[in-house]
């Protein structure tokens, strides 16, 4: 058969199985709309259509812009994993006060300066393994459409003009307030709602902005300007997903008054308009308090992937469900790290082991057969993972329970491996290989599947370890031939306290027979005292792969 055509047949069976499991796992996803969990079914079978409100582009996106990326991101992934063609937009605001103040601080131009980080944050994105959307489109390329839906609004006597300037009428739309439950009053300043004496309802808000002097500004039948904050994702989604579409999502803080905003203009614009689900992702908090730009109490993407590799990152930020408040902390981004690079070392092990051993596998197209553990363990673990994902992608549960099961057993057949004759290895080996084939189906589902060789993730795992510590390798090195030299002097005392040493900064060594070798842990003393955020798992502190085999 022509390996295209049987690639090709394998994607279906693949997607046709997905689509049994999930008629068997029904997919669940809290709405924000009914404030309830629902079965997932899209307006158009096999296809899903989603909407995902991105950053405005003005400066290096911090660890909340972060957490929405990898929260949407992990449900586009689980969506093609269940077999959807999925159509995703999340778009760039590259229009907007913030933006125009910034240019003006730096002496940049406004639409230039907006470029470059829309850059910036696309390569954040590609380092946390955020699959590329399937349209990222920006504001200053879509005027028309905007002008279009605002004509559109203004027709149907939703909106009005005044000075160039056009708003919208929200006691025109009596369900203004459906999605948040808020009450006009609280459409107030401060939430990108200027106080203006000629708006008929202090409520109503911008569609359109006539220009100011030194601002980027397009023509219109209002008269030169540019597009007020909402309007650009009513208009993009409509464009790009028609008026219909099935999943709308976002940050918690954009439900009131974005997205009640965009209802309103959407459905003003045209009465059909109609999305079947509002998902929204929890803050990020630091010592409690909304992490953003405004209050200055944020990290940047960049900041603590310089410090912490960037799937350890994606890691800690998919170690609590997407709707729970995630508190920064260091002890949970150590933890986060310490699991990948016990996870990714597990994996290599393995892969070391099938591929010394390959010439002992059999290549004759039959079903494999392996250990009544290994096939127990397969089949607990594909059953855990689709009923947590199916239960609003509730990732926090994944990473511990079976998934760790299937960890240890694969250290715990490596250790088979190395008592056994020949003979008695195709069992093992078949187990092996089976085993491994799941765990990373699944680490590929929740973004975590690495790019690049298991060996390469663990450098630069250890690296990251050492920049944390202050080190470079050769001072571990240097302390290890040290702390031999006086474990020959039977001064244990002190070679214990030289071992404590380095675990203090995250650098754990450990005796191997006759040889000394190191790896990054947790550091000691950030091992107490950190209470999580509620709905977020302490990542279970895992055997080292060698102390599994010990």
């Amino acid at each position: 058969m022509d390996p295209s055509k049987q690639e090709t047949n394998q994607k279906k069976a693949s997607k046709t199985m997905a689509k049994k499991e999930t008629q068997e796992f029904q997919f669940v996803v809290y709405n924000t709309m009914t404030q309830q969990k629902e079965v997932f079914k899209p307006k158009t079978p096999g296809k899903v259509r989603m909407y995902v409100c991105g950053v405005t582009a003005y400066d290096f996106s911090h660890l909340g812009h972060a957490r929405a990326a990898v929260s949407f991101d992990v449900l586009y992934r689980y969506l093609k994993h269940l077999g959807y063609e999925v159509t995703y937009v999340r778009n760039f605001t590259d229009v907007d006060d913030k933006i125009i103040r910034r240019a003006n601080e730096t002496g940049a131009d406004p639409i230039s300066l907006s470029d470059r980080y829309c850059k910036e944050y696309n390569i954040d994105m590609s380092d946390l393994q955020c699959l590329s959307p399937t349209h990222e489109p920006c504001v200053s390329d879509h005027m028309e459409q905007i002008k279009d839906m605002i004509t559109q609004i203004i027709n149907k006597d939703f909106g009005y003009v005044v000075d160039g300037d056009v708003f919208f009428a929200v006691d025109k739309f009596p369900n203004y307030g459906k999605l948040s439950g808020q009450k006009l009053e609280n459409n107030r300043a401060g939430e990108r709602v200027a106080v203006d004496s000629r708006k008929r309802n202090p409520s109503d808000f911008a569609l359109w902005k006539a220009a100011k002097p030194g601002e980027p500004s397009w023509d219109s039948p209002w008269g030169p300007g540019r597009p007020g904050w909402h309007i650009e994702c009513s208009a993009m989604s409509a464009h790009y997903l028609s008026f219909k579409f099935d999943i709308h999502g976002g940050g918690l803080d954009l439900i009131f008054p974005h997205h009640e905003n965009e209802i309103a203009q959407s459905c003003a614009a045209c009465e059909e308009s109609d999305v079947s689900y509002w998902m929204h992702n929890g803050h990020v908090t630091n010592n409690n308090e909304k992490m953003s730009k405004s209050l200055g109490n944020f990290f940047t993407i960049r900041q603590i992937t310089e410090r912490y590799h960037p799937l350890a990152l994606r890691y800690f930020l998919i170690n609590a469900h997407y709707r729970s408040p995630l508190n920064y902390s260091v002890v949970q981004l150590e933890g986060a790290s310490d699991a990948v690079f016990y996870i990714y070392q597990t994996l290599k092990d393995c892969q070391d082991a099938l591929l010394q051993l390959q010439e002992e596998m059999p290549n004759d197209g039959k079903p494999a057969r392996i250990s009544p553990d290994a096939k127990e363990c397969i089949s607990k673990l594909r059953n855990e993972f689709q009923v947590k994902m199916s239960d609003d992608l509730s990732t926090s549960l994944i990473l511990t329970g079976a998934f760790l099961e299937a960890l240890k057993l694969v250290n715990n057949l490596l250790t088979m491996l190395k008592k056994q004759q020949k003979q008695q290895r195709l069992l093992v080996i078949q187990s092996l290989k089976e085993v491994e084939k799941e765990v990373t189906k699944i680490l590929d589902v929740l973004g975590l599947q690495l790019p690049c060789s298991y060996n390469e993730a663990l450098l630069q795992l250890k690296e990251k370890a050492l920049t944390r510590a202050g080190l470079v390798e050769d001072d571990v090195i240097r302390l290890i031939n040290e702390r031999a030299e006086v474990r020959r002097n039977k001064d244990f005392l002190k070679s214990d306290q030289m071992r404590a040493h380095l675990q203090a900064k995250g650098i754990a060594l450990m005796d191997v027979g006759t040889e000394t070798i190191w790896r990054p842990c947790v550091p000691v003393q950030q091992e107490s005292g950190i209470v999580p955020s509620e709905g977020q798992k302490v990542p279970p502190k895992p055997e080292t792969a060698e102390e599994c085999r010990s």
